[in-house]
């Protein structure tokens, strides 16, 4: 089967971010949320970002502007029919994605790819309310979307070969490295670097300066930002949700979210997103 159109589920950061790479990669993508108003503020978003490309000389207009003609923005999920691949990338809640992927499966043929961008939930547990699991597969972007260049593809328990290869090649066509992931909590990453920053908020909490916990790692293992700011860019509620996730998969206390982390949450500082988390951004 070859991929020539895909829509994309959710036009947030994520999505949006999805909707710009498939369109760049020549893949017409229908783009879809549940209000007009979030879908356009998605495509303007995507327009910025394309146009600033311009500016710069990394593209010209005349691309930008087929790039963008190939974007088509709605609310309709019967336009899913179209596509030969699904793009999910709604919030990372169990419940929330069930409940798409249901009304998905309803509405596209059974030859169809159904993608979810989770970047923790089980790809088994989706797939169940799917009458074709087989075709259901993870397909985990990171964020910021165009900058990224790493996909994790997770197969479900009975998630086709071929679909897996289909996946990989979009993947690729998009730009993108591909790794594969077994089925478990937050995959490979997420596994990695979600516990991580959630030590520097026990950190934190114990007493050590944010400062020297950034600088530590910066200067100390050689990564590009400091764990706590990269809490901030990722969302602290984010962090949380995903630390929660791995917890309850493994049912092993290293897992443990930090309760300052709890505190940020409720306090509602949760990064650049809000003006504040760890960081002030105001």
């Amino acid at each position: 089967m070859e991929v020539k159109t895909i829509t994309v589920i959710g036009a947030g950061l994520m999505g949006s971010g999805i909707t710009q790479v498939a369109a760049q990669a020549g893949y017409k993508v229908n783009i879809l949320d549940i209000s007009q108003e979030f879908v356009d503020r998605g495509v303007a978003g995507i327009n910025k970002l394309l146009q600033g490309k311009v500016n710069k000389g990394k593209l010209s207009e005349e691309e930008k502007e087929q790039i963008m003609a190939r974007i088509v923005p709605g609310t309709n999920l019967e336009v899913c029919s179209e596509a030969q691949m699904v793009i999910e990338a709604i919030p990372e809640k169990m419940d929330l994605k069930k409940d798409m992927f249901k009304k998905i499966d309803s509405v596209t043929s059974g030859e169809t790819i159904l993608a979810t961008n989770t970047s923790s939930l089980s790809i088994t547990e989706i797939a169940s309310v799917t009458k074709k699991p087989q075709k259901v597969v993870g397909m985990h972007f990171f964020s910021p979307v165009p900058v990224m260049k790493l996909v994790e593809i997770i197969p479900g328990l009975v998630t086709e070969k071929q679909v897996m290869d289909i996946v990989k090649e979009v993947a690729e066509k998009m730009g993108k490295t591909v790794v594969y992931a077994n089925n478990t909590p937050g995959f490979i990453v997420n596994r990695l670097l979600v516990p991580m920053m959630n030590e520097a908020f026990y950190l934190l909490m114990e007493g050590n300066k944010k400062e020297d916990i950034d600088q530590g790692m910066l200067l100390g293992a050689n990564h590009p930002i400091g764990p706590l700011q990269l809490a901030d860019l990722v969302g602290i509620d984010i962090l949380l949700h995903t630390m929660e996730s791995l917890y309850e998969g493994f049912s092993d206390s290293k897992y443990r979210p930090c309760p300052l982390l709890k505190e940020y949450v409720a306090a509602g500082k949760l990064g650049r997103k809000t003006g504040e988390g760890v960081y002030s951004y105001r």
